[in-house]
């Protein structure tokens, strides 16, 4: 009989709060994992700033609103999820273990590869930071490099290359705070490019080296692979809540219009590739903007929105200059996050970046798809993979080995969780 269990997934945005349920089935037989979403909710966001949480009444009180639509249209009371986590706090590095393996004469066991990552895991952070991730990259076995699972190979000395992803004591604790009073348990904390990657990246793609640009409402998340493994991440304080504001400025209008203007001009770029050719003029009127009668759309493409979407990507392109990831990475770049909708954005990045382009959407989840498979949803969709692929505290990394994460006590619960889902 096939295992059925829930996870969820919430994503406490800076312009959308979105909870996503799923179902995930289990085949007995053949071990295969099919997961489908049965609710979805966005509440538009508040109390959340470039990521972070500035004010934890009002997140909480969206939260509850987005996480309830949830539960109603799935049929389930939550109880756990897995949160994504953000904001220009958000740091890493890379580090090196090396330990010698316990039997030599024997097999590396599962226990040398924990010790060796634990190794890797001990460098030195202020007591203001918490690790988030520890992601293995590649393992190197008596000097030969390349290895993705060591487990049953023979040697003597195991060492690994790791990706830690850190981010501020005070923000993650603030956002557990937030989730213990919304009334769930913080089953799991994703880094929100990690599990955007998740739902968007093939394996070639990571394979041949590729990055993911995730652009929020506040923030833009970037996660560079390569060799089939995170290699690069860091979140830049830019997103597309600037090119609202820049709008909103150069018309002197407000937010509400602006972001009206700026969804319009999305919507018909999508519906004609030749908008421009056609007509210049928007009737702001029409879209129920008083304050502005009538203007030029390319004065608003080519004057407003494209030079913020280049600061966005020469941010970007400075930031893989510094890791030494720019020139690795032939795969090109996969925009994705609600501000992958902008008008422009693929013409932008490629300028910027001078790599081939895409834009990202989920992929690999069935059920109720429909308000899903968008750029906005990569993030939740990507938590929902991570946690579907590995439940309980242990997260599954970009390789498939599992890592331990800092979610004390929580195992023991969702093993009576999934105890009282099961016939």
């Amino acid at each position: 009989m096939a295992k059925n269990r829930i996870v969820a997934a919430v994503e406490l945005g800076s312009s959308k709060v979105a909870t996503l349920i799923a179902q995930v089935v289990t085949d007995p037989t053949t071990f295969e994992v099919s997961i489908n979403i049965v609710g979805v909710a966005a509440v538009p966001s508040r109390g959340v700033k470039k990521g972070q949480i500035v004010d934890i009444e009002e997140t909480v009180e969206v939260a509850i609103a987005s996480i309830e639509a949830a539960e109603r249209m799935a049929g389930y009371n939550l109880d756990s999820a897995y949160i994504a986590v953000s904001g220009a706090h958000m740091a890493s590095q890379n580090s090196h273990g090396v330990v010698a393996v316990s039997d030599p004469d024997g097999e590396i066991t599962q226990d040398d590869v924990d010790r060796v990552i634990e190794g890797a895991s001990a460098v030195s952070l202020p007591s203001s930071r918490e690790v988030i991730h520890v992601v293995p990259r590649e393992f190197i076995v008596d000097g030969e490099a390349g290895v993705k699972d060591a487990i049953g190979m023979s040697g003597v000395r195991l060492e690994v290359d790791t990706h830690i992803i850190t981010a501020s004591f005070a923000a993650i604790k603030n956002l557990r705070k937030a989730a213990k009073e919304v009334g769930i348990e913080t089953e799991g904390l994703v880094f929100s490019a990690l599990a955007s990657a998740e739902a968007i990246l093939s394996s070639t793609e990571k394979e041949l080296g590729c990055v993911v640009v995730d652009i929020g409402g506040g923030t833009t998340s970037v996660a560079a692979f390569i060799d089939g493994a995170i290699t690069y991440s860091g979140v830049i304080p830019i997103g597309a809540k600037n090119v609202t504001n820049d709008l909103a400025i150069g018309l002197r209008v407000s937010l509400e219009s602006a972001e009206k203007i700026k969804v319009f001009l999305s919507d018909s770029a999508k519906k004609d590739k030749k908008t421009k050719e056609e007509g210049d003029t928007l009737d702001l009127e029409s879209l129920g903007v008083p304050e502005v009668k009538n203007v030029s759309k390319r004065t608003l493409v080519d004057g407003i929105i494209r030079p913020r979407l280049n600061e966005i990507f020469t941010m970007v392109r400075l930031e893989l200059d510094k890791a030494d990831v720019a020139n690795r990475v032939p795969s090109g770049v996969v925009v994705t996050g609600g501000g992958a909708e902008t008008v422009g954005i693929e013409d932008a990045a490629r300028r910027m970046l001078s790599l081939p382009v895409r834009i990202g959407k989920p992929k690999g989840i069935g059920g109720l798809i429909d308000d899903v498979i968008n750029p906005s949803f990569s993030t939740c969709v990507g938590l929902i993979l991570y946690g579907a692929n590995e439940p309980g505290k242990e997260g599954l990394t970009s390789i498939g080995k599992r890592i331990k994460l800092p979610t004390k006590g929580i195992a023991g619960k969702l093993v009576e969780a999934i105890k009282n889902l099961l016939p």
